[in-house]
């Protein structure tokens, strides 16, 4: 069965924006870029740009995920933050609900990450090909049928905290590629992008935004 792209009708919230840099909220539900064919040109880019039409693309978030996304307002600002990213210099924290009880309290995830080209856009872990990955996880809190949990990747590969997640035999809840049964039984997958640390392109000034999780 082939997917329907129905994109939300929830609209993006403005959190900061300057000369340079844009910040918002994202729903979930709504693709970051267009995607192939024009049933899939509805996307978070393209809102943004009828009130910001110079908005140019730095980062993504998943077609499921909610959460904060930073977009640059010139070349400058984009290549300056893309800098960053590429360099690790963003802080980033997701929350996410994870199916089953997590433990220890802590602990770090260090698999390789390929896509799994005849299921795409899976990924898998793979120790021959793959490319590093690594996630730090801190639960926040825990009971036998699930634990809230914040994840802090280190690198950013495609599907990085949902494949690691599975990985450990905790899905996130909600996760149409990676759950199954119970744990896949959710309105939306339970993964918001918390908070992103950046310097800003023009003072390089620290500067630090959040957004609580909708769930």
């Amino acid at each position: 069965m082939s997917f329907v792209y129905q994109p939300t009708a929830e609209q993006p919230r403005l959190i900061h924006h300057d000369d340079q840099i844009l910040v918002v909220e994202k729903p979930a539900g709504l693709l970051s870029v267009p995607g192939r064919g024009e049933d899939r040109a509805d996307c978070l880019i393209n809102r943004l740009r009828v009130a910001f039409p110079t908005v140019l693309l730095v980062h993504r978030l998943d077609l499921d995920t909610s959460g904060i996304m930073v977009f640059g307002l010139t070349p400058h600002a984009q290549k300056h933050l893309g800098q960053q990213f590429e360099k690790r210099q963003v802080k980033k924290a997701y929350v996410a609900r994870l199916w089953g009880r997590l433990e220890p309290k802590e602990g770090r995830v260090d698999l390789p990450l390929i896509v799994d080209w005849p299921n795409r856009p899976r990924q898998k872990v793979d120790h021959a090909e793959g490319r590093p990955a690594q996630t730090d996880w801190r639960v926040i809190r825990a009971s036998d049928a699930e634990t809230r949990v914040r994840l802090y990747p280190l690198t950013g590969r495609s599907h990085q905290l949902r494949v690691h997640m599975a990985s450990l035999g905790h899905p996130i809840l909600g996760d149409p590629l990676y759950a199954e049964g119970p744990a896949a039984d959710h309105p939306r997958l339970m993964l918001h992008a918390e908070s992103l640390r950046l310097r800003h392109p023009d003072s390089n000034a620290t500067m630090s935004f959040s957004a609580p999780p909708p769930f």
